[in-house]
């Protein structure tokens, strides 16, 4: 769990962030949570579009998500997911908030 602050502090970095994928009628497919582990483990800080195709409300959507990445959810803003996992590379200089 994040404090307040650390939280702001990853709102804030993920402000000027693109969404990497959205969430669509599929819904949370193997290949999507595989695509978007890749994704967290690389850059440990991902924005999402949850869409409305989905049938699922945004925020039970954002949380299902972030269980199953094993990831802490930051926020989720209308429509849009930030989620965070630190990465377990070695060769990584790791975010600081």
């Amino acid at each position: 769990m994040f404090t307040s602050k650390q939280r702001a502090n990853l709102r804030s970095m993920a402000a000027t962030m693109k969404p990497i994928g959205q969430v669509g009628k599929e819904g949370l497919s193997e290949n999507l949570i595989v695509g978007l582990s890749e994704a967290l483990e690389a850059h440990e800080l991902i924005k999402l579009t949850l869409l409305p195709a989905s049938g699922e409300d945004a925020e039970n959507l954002a949380a299902n998500l972030a269980d199953l990445l094993h990831a802490e959810l930051v926020a989720v803003i209308g429509r849009k997911a930030i989620l965070y996992r630190r990465s377990s590379r070695k060769d990584f200089e790791h975010l600081v908030f």
